[in-house]
C-alpha cells in the first residue's frame, strides 16, 4: 500500500516528477505516495476532454451504460479492498467504509439504468395558436460541456462517484479532482473505467494540489463546475466564474426534531439511538449528520439521558477493528478546532453531558447542553462528533429553531402525525425533510441539496444529469397532427 500510485490523464495512467504523502489519520502511517500532474499534464487532460466532447455526447447510450454497468460490478468483486483503502486513508470505521463502497456500487448502476432512459424531452403540439399549425415541437438534453468535479475527504469514494458516473451516464467528459488528504480511492475509479471502451479523453482523475485548483475553475473550456465541500470555497468557486454553472453541495448544521407525540419508551429509545449513531459516524464528518437536537419540552428530560447513555456507548478506537463506531477526524488540526469550539461553548456556559476529550486526530463523542445562540458551535458546521440539545415549547418554536441558521440541507422530525410531516415539509427551510429519523438518510437516486448556505443545484444521479446538460428544441414544420 506504500508504492506511487499513478494518476489517470486521458484514460491512461501517467505519473509526474513530484509525489505527495497520503497517511493514515489513525495511527500517522504511510498509506501511499501519490503523483502530482504538472501544469502541462493538467493542459493535455483539459485538452483531450474539450476535443472530445462532441464525440463523447454522440456515443450510443448502451456504451456508456455498459461501462457504468462494469464499474458496478468491479466495485461489489473489490469491495473489501476498497473499503480497507478508505479506512485507511480517512480513518472512517471500515464497517462504514463498506457501507460507502456499497453506496458507490448503486451509483453507478443508477447512472446505467439512466444512461438508458435519459432523454429528457417529450413531443409538444405548437398548434395550439394559428401560427403554430402543422407543428410539433421535440425536445431533447444536451451535455453543457466538460465537467470539472471537485470531491471532498469525507466520502472519498462514494462521492466521487457521484461526480463521474452522472457525467458519464449524460454523454459530457469529465476532470475529477480528488481531495488532497484521500486520492487513492478516487484513483481505483480510474482502474476500473480503464477497463471499458469509454473513448480516450472522457475523463481524467487529476489529484491536483489546491492551489493549482484556481486555473482550472478559470479555465473557459470547463464550463460545468460540480463542488463538494466548505462553504467559503464552493462561494468563492461560484463568484470567480459568475457565467459557469456550478452545483454547490456546501456544508449544514443538521437538526433533529423531536416533537411531544413521540412519546412512548420504544419512539425516545429509538430516537436516541439514531441521534447517537449519526451525529457521530464518519466522526461527525458529514454534511447531515446530527449537530443539533430540538425536543419538545414534554419529552425533552426523558429524552436527554437516553442520548447521552447512546453516545456513550458508541465505540471509539482504531478504525480497522469491525467493533469500531467512532475513528478519528482526518487531521489532527480538524479535532483541535473542534476542541476549540467546544471549550468556547462550555465558557460560554453551555453544560458538557459527555465527551469533550482530544487525543491526537481523535475527539470523544460530545454533547452539550444550554449552548448560547452565538457561540461557534451554535452557528457553524461543527464537522466533528459534537451534537448540542435544546428544549423548544411546541412544533412552531422548534421549526422556527431549526429554521435559525445560515444552512438548510436537511431536517429530521420524529412525529406519527402526517400533518405535523405536511407542515414540517411546508416550514422548514431545507432541502429534504426526513420524517420518523434523524437529517442523515440519504438515497443516492433521490435529489440532494440545500438551500441558504447550504449550496446550490442538486446531487442524486438523475439530478446532477440535469445540471450537466441543457434543453435544445427542435420545431418540425409541415406536419399533419
Amino acid at each position: 500500500m506504500t508504492s506511487t500510485h499513478a494518476f489517470w490523464l486521458a484514460g491512461r495512467q501517467v505519473t509526474g516528477e513530484d509525489t505527495f504523502d497520503v497517511t493514515s489519520p489513525w495511527d500517522g502511517r504511510l498509506v501511499g505516495k501519490v503523483a502530482v500532474p504538472d501544469d502541462a499534464q493538467i493542459e493535455e487532460a483539459v485538452a483531450a476532454a474539450y476535443a472530445v466532447r462532441d464525440e463523447f455526447a454522440a456515443t450510443p447510450a448502451h456504451v456508456r451504460a455498459a461501462a457504468l454497468d462494469h464499474v458496478s460490478r468491479r466495485l461489489v468483486e473489490r469491495t473489501e479492498e476498497i473499503a480497507q483503502l478508505i479506512s485507511a486513508e480517512n480513518g472512517k470505521p471500515v464497517k462504514w467504509a463498506r457501507g460507502e463502497v456499497g453506496r458507490a456500487v448503486s451509483v453507478f448502476r443508477f447512472a446505467a439504468e439512466e444512461a438508458r432512459r435519459f432523454n429528457g424531452g417529450e413531443a409538444q403540439r405548437l398548434d395550439t395558436d394559428l401560427g403554430g399549425q402543422g407543428r410539433l415541437a421535440l425536445t431533447r438534453r444536451f451535455p453543457k460541456g466538460v465537467v470539472l468535479g471537485i470531491a471532498p475527504f469525507n466520502f472519498p469514494l462514494n462521492l466521487c462517484a457521484h461526480k463521474v458516473a452522472p457525467a458519464i451516464a449524460a454523454g459530457a467528459p469529465i476532470i475529477l479532482k480528488p481531495a488532497p488528504a484521500t486520492p487513492l480511492s478516487a484513483l481505483v475509479i480510474g482502474e476500473l473505467l480503464t477497463e471499458t471502451e469509454l473513448p480516450a479523453g472522457a475523463w481524467s482523475i487529476l489529484p491536483v494540489p489546491n492551489d493549482q485548483m484556481p486555473a482550472l475553475v478559470q479555465d473557459e473550456r470547463l464550463p460545468v463546475i460540480s463542488f463538494t465541500g466548505s462553504e467559503k470555497v464552493g462561494y468563492a468557486i461560484m463568484d470567480s466564474v459568475p457565467r459557469k454553472h456550478c452545483t454547490l453541495e456546501l456544508g449544514g448544521n443538521g437538526a433533529a426534531v423531536v416533537l411531544g407525540d413521540w412519546a412512548s419508551d420504544a419512539d425516545l429509545d429509538w430516537a436516541a439511538t439514531r441521534i447517537a449513531t449519526f451525529s457521530n459516524y464518519q466522526g461527525g464528518q458529514s454534511c447531515i449528520s446530527v449537530q443539533r437536537v430540538i425536543a419538545d419540552a414534554s419529552v425533552y428530560d426523558r429524552l436527554l439521558p437516553r442520548i447521552v447513555a447512546a453516545v456513550e456507548a458508541q465505540v471509539t478506537g482504531d478504525p480497522g477493528d469491525d467493533k469500531t463506531d467512532v475513528g478519528p477526524l482526518v487531521s489532527e488540526d480538524a479535532a483541535v478546532r473542534v476542541e476549540a469550539w467546544v471549550k468556547e461553548a462550555v465558557e460560554a456556559g453551555a453544560t458538557l453531558l459527555t465527551g469533550g476529550d482530544r487525543d491526537g486526530a481523535s475527539y470523544a463523542p460530545t454533547v452539550l447542553a444550554d449552548v448560547p445562540a452565538d457561540t461557534t458551535i451554535s452557528c457553524e458546521e461543527v464537522f466533528g462528533p459534537v451534537l448540542t440539545v435544546q428544549k423548544a415549547a411546541g412544533e412552531a418554536e422548534a421549526f422556527a429553531a431549526v429554521n435559525d441558521s445560515k444552512y438548510g440541507l436537511q431536517a429530521g422530525v420524529f412525529t406519527h402525525d402526517l400533518q405535523a410531516a405536511f407542515r414540517a415539509h411546508r416550514a422548514l427551510e431545507v432541502g429534504g425533510v426526513v420524517i420518523g429519523d434523524v437529517p442523515s438518510y440519504r438515497a443516492d437516486q433521490m435529489p440532494y441539496g440545500g438551500v441558504k448556505q447550504s449550496g446550490v443545484g442538486r446531487e442524486g444521479v438523475r439530478f446532477a444529469m440535469d445540471d450537466y446538460t441543457y434543453e435544445r428544441v427542435l420545431v418540425l414544420t409541415g406536419l399533419a397532427l
